[in-house]
């Protein structure tokens, strides 16, 4: 697999309102994006740190992936993203390897970037995504 870094790690929250003052104000990040994406029923709030994002998720359905995972874990970290320049090969090779895929193809996600997931039963527990910049 051709990774290049650790594109971001996304937190599951309850509510962006009442967690984005702590990532400011505590711990001096800035939030520079707030966007929606509808089909994963989720708000995203985006902060840079390096080279590397966190994405803090909040669920815009109570039927969503994000509220169902802090319906059963609670807040705190919900996946491990990384970057790369072929999603397609990453999920070839994690096929070949035997791992299960919860996306088959690659999708768009949050700021224009292609991804697919990792399902975290065949990857120690956690959920792993794959970015590469969209065209």
């Amino acid at each position: 697999m051709d990774l290049t870094h650790i594109e971001h790690i996304g937190i599951a929250v309850k509510s962006l309102e009442e967690a984005i003052p702590y990532y400011e104000n505590v711990l001096g990040l800035k939030c520079y994006k707030i966007e929606e994406v509808a089909d994963q029923k989720v708000k995203t709030a985006f902060f840079r740190i390096g080279e590397t994002k966190i994405e803090l998720l909040e669920s815009t359905s109570p039927e969503g992936p994000v509220a169902q995972f802090i319906e059963k874990r609670g807040e705190g970290v919900h996946h491990i993203a990384f970057a790369t320049s072929s999603v397609k090969d990453c999920l070839a090779k994690a096929e070949a390897e035997g791992l299960r895929l919860i996306d088959k193809a690659p999708r768009k996600g949050a700021e224009g970037l292609n991804i697919a997931f990792l399902h975290p039963k065949s990857t120690m527990g956690v959920l792993t995504e794959f970015c590469e910049k969209g065209e």
